[in-house]
């Protein structure tokens, strides 16, 4: 993997995660109580060999910064020739946002170049899975490939939300229609239809090539899925690389985490007895940036008080977390959590540094970082009252609660407007 180099795109608004992502990049919003959305990626560039990796970001990208810095330039030796780079807007080709995906990597070439890859292999940094990216490079190079395209097979219902890709019995792209409305199932399987992952690895040079090409195209959107490949389709070798659980014999684990009833299921995935997605795989293990807190701890066995016991029930809960007399069911606690005597919560997410107060009871809710529930609050239990307090719902019924300075107007008896948030460590 040495003459690869790893593009991340990193810069996506995330809109349908508001208000997650009011004060943070998409990639930054914390998963599975420990990590962040892109650790996953990094983890996977690590543990395939990748090196060398630059990280596009541009929206709200502050709090991602950090936790590269914190978390991730140290498994990176500079001296070795290895790094990784976080890559604002330079505007180095013109004065305006990147208009599409293809845009992003193009107005970054001159970076990319710099670095002289043989191969360049474009992630996007939003999505959870593991995989391999060395067996990937390994079938583009077999096929004499000059872009290889990680597929997924995905439910016909579900396809119109991905690029669909028509191949041949080797695997070459025949055709490619990106988010059509009448997705094209698989030959011989009418219920999928073999969907695009937003993984590519393309030669170098000739990438080089498409993407001054597009630049110069009037009309162009200049996406990959939208432009560039049905434009290469016909002319160029262009292969598709099925993602597979070479475990389970099946369709590998891989969640868009784009919407928060996607994000919410993505997260209780991990609180199965059997999770798709196994995160306790030391032969490929998923890296963060670990704060030094000390171990959970959880305290009152019930001696003489009723129902004041701590504890917790198919569920994660990370380091610095105190299940104080309250109770935890099938629910994610992120670091530096405390739960007060006799308070429940139950399938939930909570983020760091959350505090549930005495009493209080929290369903199916994802509570932001640093947001303290007051006593005898009931959150999750009545939508019309959650959206007389402001809260976010979901269409599948998932109360968010945001980050801010002051949560007092959830207290009953007490009739307000939420205050606004502030600006704050994302």
């Amino acid at each position: 993997m040495n003459d690869c180099l790893a593009v991340i795109l990193a810069g996506g608004k995330g809109s349908r995660l508001e208000p997650l992502t009011r004060d943070r990049a998409k990639p930054a919003v914390p998963f599975g109580g420990a990590y962040r959305i892109i650790d996953f990626v990094l983890s996977n560039c690590l543990n395939s060999g990748i090196r060398r990796a630059l990280v596009l970001t541009q929206y709200k990208a502050m709090s991602l910064d950090r936790h590269i810095n914190l978390g991730w330039r140290k498994f990176f030796c500079r001296e070795l020739g290895e790094f990784i780079d976080v890559m604002p807007p330079q505007q180095r080709i013109d004065e305006h946002w990147y208009q599409g995906t293809a845009d992003a990597v193009y107005q970054n070439i001159y970076a990319i170049e710099k670095e002289k890859p043989e191969h360049i292999i474009i992630l996007a940094g939003d999505h959870i899975y593991k995989m391999d990216y060395a067996q990937m490079l390994e079938h583009h190079k077999k096929n004499n490939a000059d872009m290889t395209i990680g597929a997924l097979r995905v439910p016909v219902e579900a396809a119109r939300s991905f690029g669909v890709m028509q191949v041949d019995p080797n695997s070459r792209v025949m055709g490619f229609e990106e988010k059509p409305d009448q997705p094209k199932p698989i030959p011989g399987d009418g219920g999928h239809s073999l969907a695009s992952m937003g993984i590519y690895i393309f030669n170098a040079t000739f990438l080089f090539e498409q993407l001054c090409q597009d630049a110069n195209k009037p009309g162009s959107r200049h996406d990959f899925g939208h432009d560039l490949i049905p434009s290469m389709i016909e002319r160029f070798n262009v292969f598709a690389f099925p993602f597979r659980d070479e475990n389970r014999k099946s369709d590998a684990y891989w969640r868009d985490v784009g919407t928060l009833d996607a994000f919410y299921e993505a997260n209780m995935d991990l609180v199965a007895i059997d999770p798709l997605l196994n995160m306790y795989d030391d032969r490929w293990p998923i890296r963060s940036h670990q704060p030094y807190y000390p171990p959970p701890k959880f305290v009152f066995g019930g001696e003489g008080e009723e129902d004041r016991v701590g504890y917790a029930l198919d569920s994660i809960v990370c380091q610095g977390s105190i299940i104080s007399g309250g109770q935890v069911r099938h629910s994610i606690v992120s670091p530096n959590v405390r739960v007060n005597s006799y308070s429940v919560v139950e399938d939930s997410i909570l983020f760091q540094g959350v505090d549930i107060g005495r009493r209080a009871r929290v369903r199916r809710c994802i509570v932001d970082k640093g947001v303290r529930i007051p006593a005898e609050v009931e959150i999750g239990y009545d939508p019309d009252l959650d959206k007389r307090r402001g809260l976010t719902i979901t269409d599948s019924g998932i109360v968010v609660i945001p980050k801010g300075d002051s949560f007092d107007y959830l207290k009953p008896r007490r009739q307000s407007f939420p205050v606004k948030s502030q600006v704050v460590d994302a």
